[in-house]
């Protein structure tokens, strides 16, 4: 399937279901449930490592589940260890893109002109800091912006030395 093959009829809003993570063990993500998509951010995401290559296949599957095909994610490139182009996700071909959009956001495409605006949560955040970040971020009525989340959770810093 290409990226023309993408129906252009998909709903504009993202699924009426409780807060979640999405297949246990995979991409630890929450989503904004009103169809209003009224806050500044849809969802947050907390991937376990700096590895794209490991995190990015499990997000797409879990977004697609809920939203349909996802043709385009776009990363600030120097937040990862290696920013490929492109990645097969269960057959289809997503573009990756590089932005200098902050360590803290991931944008995500829908078809063509549908955006995403995810929280990007540091891999190394405490649990706590985590599930408060996230749990703020998909808020309907946030208008906070996710590095101010971040910094306000505590979710910016790295844990404390054991």
């Amino acid at each position: 399937m290409t990226d023309s093959d993408t129906p252009d009829h998909l709903p504009r809003f993202l699924p009426d279901a409780v807060h979640r993570s999405v297949h246990p063990g995979t991409a630890l993500l929450r989503l904004e449930t009103t169809h209003a998509r009224e806050g500044i951010l849809d969802g947050a995401w907390w991937p376990r490592s700096r590895d794209i290559g490991a995190e990015l296949p499990s997000l797409i599957s879990a977004l697609t589940e809920h939203l349909g095909p996802i043709t385009r994610v776009g990363l600030d490139g120097s937040a990862w260890d290696e920013l490929p182009t492109r990645v097969t996700v269960d057959d289809r071909v997503v573009h990756i893109d590089s932005f200098p959009v902050g360590d803290d956001t991931v944008l995500i495409t829908r078809g063509d002109r549908d955006h995403f605006s995810l929280m990007l949560v540091p891999p190394d955040t405490q649990p706590d800091a985590a599930r408060a970040a996230m749990a703020r971020a998909v808020r309907a009525d946030n208008v906070t912006e996710a590095r101010q989340i971040l910094i306000e959770t505590g979710s910016d810093r790295p844990p404390a030395p054991a």
